[in-house]
């Protein structure tokens, strides 16, 4: 833990422009609410307190990130954010160190972009230090005034306060912020309000700061992308696009073919093994992880499903489940929760499995349903097969033993056992226990034998 670093997250705003009920920074953006990226960004810093200043419909945010250790800090009035950030007064009241400041709505923010703010702050044991970034479009973004050496941070003008001659000004200021701590919270008590908005602005810290001959500085940083803040639908669509050039770009490093990028969505946890092909139309959402030579896709959804090397899915949706090596999925399978894929099994066009374990090379080729089953070795299920798994109140267990044969247009009633290397004819309603090596056939189904051929 860094003892003399504390984090304040500005986060209280009603983001009006997202015309929503929920606060603007719950708001999704690939798999996760935008705040969390800001604690991801945030947590390898190690501080000793992150406060999280919440107010517009602030329950709702205290709810969702209740598992993580934040100190949560209300602005019942909206102020400004140098109003926002005197909130934080009492909950810093003994500490003494550098305090980071950031907006909560700036989800492509990276750690080390922050780090690089930090140690440009101690190096030059400066008072307040601010990441910058040159915007090729700066309207609506406070401006960056500089020292006449190029080197200092003299003030922080916001859009509608600009004088004619700083219009054309480009470095603008991120709101992502370095201050001496506690002598933040002492220049905020001479904050005023006179200005277009009316409001406490945090960036005047930095002029009162240079006035008084205390030398701030700024820290640019490249990619003005980072630095984007999400103020509406249109923002976050934009900041999806940037997350996820991110992301596909460095599995394509890291080994991964992804044919089509623009058209395959991959969410930050999402783990994906060198020599696998990603095809077009191909969703991996949450704890995905992917082994080495896999196929996926064309249009095929993962969710929390972790798949075997040289496997491959196709035009199917599968729903936290475990595939094992060599496996074949699809097309148009539905894979659901709970369900086990061993070693070699394939399951085909039309099938959907649910809560079910199949066994080492077993094979369910198409047009079937199994549900709540257990399918041991080498079993083959017919077209058209039904597991009856639910009796209108409960849900029951089936179980196939070894090189199981099912003939086409079965249905099996659970609870049910079919032991080793049994057969069912084709239309068979088997709703008895079958003994291992026999065949049953009918309606309901009992064993064949050369009389009731």
């Amino acid at each position: 833990m860094d003892k003399e670093l504390a984090v304040v997250i500005l986060a209280a705003g009603k983001g009006t422009r997202m015309k929503s009920k929920k606060p603007k920074v719950l708001h999704e953006l690939m798999g996760k609410p935008i705040i969390r990226y800001i604690l991801d960004a945030v947590s390898p810093l190690n501080p000793a307190l992150t406060g999280l200043v919440v107010g517009h419909n602030g329950e709702q945010v205290k709810k969702q990130l209740g598992d993580s250790p934040l100190v949560f800090i209300d602005q019942e009035q909206q102020l400004g954010t140098g109003h926002a950030l005197k909130q934080a007064r009492e909950a810093l009241v003994d500490f003494k160190g550098n305090l980071l400041v950031i907006y909560g709505d700036t989800p492509l923010l990276t750690t080390e972009s922050l780090e690089k703010l930090l140690e440009v702050h101690s190096e030059n044991n400066s008072w307040a230090t601010v990441l910058t970034t040159d915007m090729p479009d700066p309207h609506g973004y406070g401006r960056i005034i500089r020292s006449e050496n190029g080197e200092e941070l003299q003030a922080i003008v916001e859009q509608k306060d600009l004088e004619p001659s700083q219009q054309q000004i480009q470095e603008i200021n991120s709101g992502t912020y370095v201050f001496r701590c506690p002598e933040v919270f002492s220049i905020l008590e001479k904050l005023d309000t006179d200005n277009k908005q009316g409001e406490y602005y945090l960036t005047d810290i930095v002029h009162i700061w240079a006035q008084e001959g205390k030398k701030n500085y700024p820290v640019k940083v490249d990619d003005y992308q980072e630095v984007m803040g999400i103020n509406d639908r249109v923002d976050l669509s934009q900041a999806f696009e940037i997350l996820r050039g991110r992301i596909n770009r460095q599995h394509q490093l890291n080994g991964v073919t992804i044919e089509d990028p623009a058209n395959t969505y991959i969410e930050p946890g999402v783990k994906i093994a060198p020599d696998t092909v990603i095809r077009p139309g191909t969703i991996l959402e949450g704890n995905t992880e992917v082994g080495e030579n896999v196929v996926l896709g064309p249009d095929t959804t993962l969710i929390d499903t972790r798949v075997g090397r040289d496997s491959r899915i196709i035009k199917s949706h599968v729903n936290k489940t475990e595939i094992g090596p060599g496996c074949s999925v699809g097309p148009f399978a539905h894979i659901r929760p709970e369900t086990v894929l061993q070693k070699g099994v394939k399951i085909g066009d039309f099938v959907e499995v649910k809560k079910s374990t199949i066994g080492e090379g077993s094979k369910v080729p198409h047009l079937a349903y199994v549900g709540d089953a257990t399918l041991g070795p080498g079993c083959n299920i017919g077209a058209g097969t039904i597991f009856a798994n639910y009796d209108g109140q409960k849900k029951h267990h089936t179980h196939l033993g070894r090189e199981v044969f099912i003939g086409s247009n079965s249905t099996l009633v659970a609870p049910l056992r079919i032991g080793d290397r049994a057969r069912t004819g084709a239309g068979a309603v088997v709703t008895r226990d079958v003994e291992a090596g026999v065949t049953v056939v009918g309606v309901p189904a009992k064993p064949f034998s050369k009389k009731n051929k």
